[in-house]
């Protein structure tokens, strides 16, 4: 009789859960908030819908992708690229909404709910994703030779 263990999950498996989650949760976000939008203000609605979860949605997922693709680097790496990225966030959604402030093909009531429903939804997916994944961690006891903390 052989014993094969059951894989250990890598310590990114909740940021990959994360992001997966945050996907789909943006996806089931768009196609309801789309359908709701068209019954409400019509093609103008479905407009809004479209480009309020592309905004939210796209601003949250950056960062958890950008913890997931940091993982490995050194501490300060990491802070660089979630500053930057957050500025680069930033950046964009100024100059996205600048863009469409002087468009009428949209309704602007529903971008702005679905926007506010995309970060809400999006990040609460991610958290589940987080707090569903299982990653084992050890703990040496106070005394053991083989531990690296003294």
């Amino acid at each position: 009789m052989t014993f094969s263990p059951a894989p250990i999950p890598s310590s990114t498996a909740p940021l990959r859960a994360a992001v997966r989650y945050g996907v789909i949760a943006l996806l089931g976000l768009a196609v309801v908030a789309a359908i709701i939008a068209v019954l409400a203000a019509g093609l103008e609605g479905l407009w809004g819908a479209l480009l309020g979860s592309a905004v939210g949605g796209l601003f949250i997922l950056a960062t958890a992708a950008s913890v997931l693709f940091s993982a490995k680097l050194p501490p300060t790496a990491v802070g660089a690229v979630l500053l930057g990225g957050w500025i680069v966030k930033m950046l964009i959604a100024v100059i996205v909404l600048g863009l469409l402030r002087g468009m009428d093909f949209y309704n602007r009531p529903t971008l702005g709910i679905v926007v506010l429903a995309s970060l809400v939804i999006v990040l609460g997916a991610e958290m589940y994703g987080i707090f569903r994944q299982r990653v084992p961690y050890v703990d040496s006891p106070a005394g053991d030779p083989d531990s690296d903390v003294q």
